[in-house]
């Protein structure tokens, strides 16, 4: 069996680089993994990751999102925006889902590559 987590690689590299390149600082980067523990990040941008790392992990559970991160979502975020944070996390679920299956290596993205594309 293939180990997933190394496969989203590409993902961990395009992200950082872009994010880096943007202005983000490295405290931040090194502690999203770890974003329940860690004091670097506002409770919206902590509402927004536990939103996405539920709807990530759907089949951990059968119920879905739950009530209380609807609602830590919902404190910090309008219909328009958690529509927005939504179609964001199916994206980059399908983004993931693609790498796996191509096995896209990371290490060789160079920050913006992909700017002309979204333009």
């Amino acid at each position: 069996m293939h180990d997933i987590s190394k496969q989203n690689g590409f993902c961990v590299d395009m992200h950082t680089k872009d994010a880096t390149a943007a202005g983000e600082t490295a405290d931040r980067l090194h502690l999203v993994a770890a974003w329940r523990e860690a004091t670097v990040f506002t409770d919206a941008e902590r509402a927004a990751l536990a939103l996405a790392e539920v709807g990530t992990r759907l089949a951990d559970t059968h119920q879905g999102v739950s009530d209380e991160t609807w609602a830590q979502a919902r404190e910090h975020f309008d219909d328009d925006q958690l529509a927005a944070l939504i179609g964001q996390i199916a994206l980059i679920n399908a983004a993931n889902r693609m790498n796996v299956i191509v096995r896209n290596p990371a290490g060789s993205y160079r920050a913006g590559m992909f700017d002309a594309v979204t333009d």
